[in-house]
């Protein structure tokens, strides 16, 4: 006989509780308050999302893993953190957003309840206890950040990069949809945890087939060659303010869905799925890195970059380790974190009827404010993986799980490509310290982000002499 349902018994979800009665009230909210919503909006989000995080720590903590919803849903430790990582990345991009939406009059209530929506679908993804539950989290989040790429309507390239990422996004969620169901049809389970059970021994033809079709969706969804397509021209196409949100938080949500998904559901079979992804790994390090060098735009640079980045997150799944899942969920909150400082200065360095999103806009920025050239300088030294900043313990973690595991080919290949990147994360700084500057307006000058932008750099320093509090948290949650 199942346990009644009661209030303490659903404490673990109230996240997602939460998210969706605040989406309903953000909306409302946005409706009735008429010409105030331009004021209204924006800031009850922000307080929206503190008093979610808030909830999350003080009553959807768990010690361990605990199964609601016949085994649909999961809570454990890890989910937690994600959740709380969504939680700030999320109210961060959205506090840098806020003038830059504003001065281009896309500062609209839908913006921030398709944001709030797009972030109940991670939460969805991380407490995801079986395949059905996997694949509304990632349609929840799909058709959001579909809606956001084309927020500007009067946008041409708005527009026609959402319909690329709309039209691939489809395909994708139609293979990962297609493997779900072969998985299905091997297992007869749809519960993630039943599946590491069954699925035991060597892989059938029909299971190996499955597993072909969820390593594209896995790999779409991160981003990953050959499914990368829709990275550069999003990242190009779409609003900065989107494109910041789009290169942050839905990262979680694709670490989330291959831990849950390969790690976890499939982990008895995981030399069949980890033969694929090294592949898929070294072919997004090799592209994205190499391209990365023939940009002219910053935004598409970053987009490749990206792509790289990846392939190293990629890396730590490839390892197959504890240690390995270790590193990856390592890199992903790093890349996160200097992610959001980097598109952040491209949203302060914009204004009206300027877009800073070439390189050349960057030149002799130093000239034209200090504070944000070494804020910049920073996070492509981080980015790039040199000492003593979070970035270059995010690589080391990487190669430390590979080399664990005798996968000195890989090591190599990674170490290689890393130097590559080197270059056009430097031609950065060279860019602004070193080039005349140029007569690009001044961008935006609001204190208080530029604070926070601030302190996202001096956590990325922090961070990195000081790696082991990141390092033992991931480790902890993981355990």
């Amino acid at each position: 006989m199942q346990a009644a349902i009661t209030l303490q018994s659903l404490a673990p979800a109230l996240p997602e509780i939460f998210m969706v009665a605040a989406i309903c009230v953000v909306l409302l909210a946005d409706v009735f308050a008429g010409a105030a919503a331009r004021r209204i909006t924006p800031t009850l989000t922000l307080v929206v999302i503190a008093l979610g995080a808030a909830l999350t720590i003080l009553h959807a903590q768990v010690p361990e893993r605990v199964v609601l919803f016949s085994g649909m849903y999961v809570a454990d430790p890890l989910g937690t953190l994600l959740k709380l990582l969504g939680f700030l990345f999320t109210g961060v991009a959205l506090l840098y957003s806020r003038a830059y939406l504003e001065a281009r009059n896309l500062l609209k209530g839908e913006y921030y309840v398709l944001v709030l929506t797009a972030l109940l679908g991670i939460f969805v993804i991380v407490s995801a206890g079986s395949l059905l539950t996997l694949y509304i989290g990632v349609e929840l989040l799909a058709l959001s950040l579909y809606a956001l790429v084309a927020f500007d309507r009067d946008s041409g390239i708005a527009a026609e990069s959402a319909m690329k990422y709309f039209v691939l996004g489809a395909i994708a969620s139609g293979c990962l949809l297609y493997g779900m169901s072969l998985v299905y049809g091997m297992s007869g389970s749809l519960l993630l945890a039943d599946l590491a059970v069954r699925l035991q021994g060597e892989a059938s033809l029909g299971l190996i087939m499955g597993i072909v079709f969820l390593v594209v969706g896995v790999a779409f969804k991160f981003g990953a060659v050959p499914f990368h397509m829709w990275v550069p021209d999003v990242y190009q196409g779409a609003p900065s303010s989107v494109t910041l949100f789009v290169a942050t938080a839905p990262k979680i949500a694709s670490f989330a869905l291959a831990f849950r998904l390969l790690a976890g559901g499939l982990g008895q079979v995981a030399g069949t799925w980890m033969q694929m992804l090294s592949i898929v790994a070294i072919a997004s390090l090799v592209l994205g890195n190499v391209v990365a060098i023939a940009q002219t735009s910053l935004k598409r640079m970053l987009a490749y970059s990206a792509i790289g980045n990846v392939g190293f997150i990629l890396l730590g799944f490839v390892a197959g380790t504890e240690q390995g899942y270790e590193a990856a969920l390592y890199y992903t909150v790093v890349y996160v974190l200097m992610t959001l400082g980097s598109f952040g200065v491209i949203l302060l360095a914009s204004r009206a009827g300027f877009e800073a999103s070439e390189l050349d806009d960057y030149k002799g920025l130093h000239a034209r404010d200090p504070l944000l050239a070494l804020i910049m300088m920073v996070l492509m030294f981080s980015t790039a993986g040199i000492p003593p900043f979070v970035g270059f313990w995010a690589k080391l973690q990487i190669f430390q799980a590979l080399w664990a595991v005798n996968q000195m080919a890989l090591v190599v290949c990674a170490a290689a490509v890393s130097v590559i990147g080197v270059f056009y994360y430097l031609r950065v700084v060279k860019l602004m310290y070193f080039d005349a500057p140029t007569e690009a307006p001044r961008g935006f000058a609001h204190r208080g982000v530029r604070f926070a932008l601030g302190l996202n750099a001096f956590a990325v320093l922090a961070l990195g002499l000081l790696p082991e509090s990141l390092l033992s948290l991931c480790a902890k949650v993981l355990s």
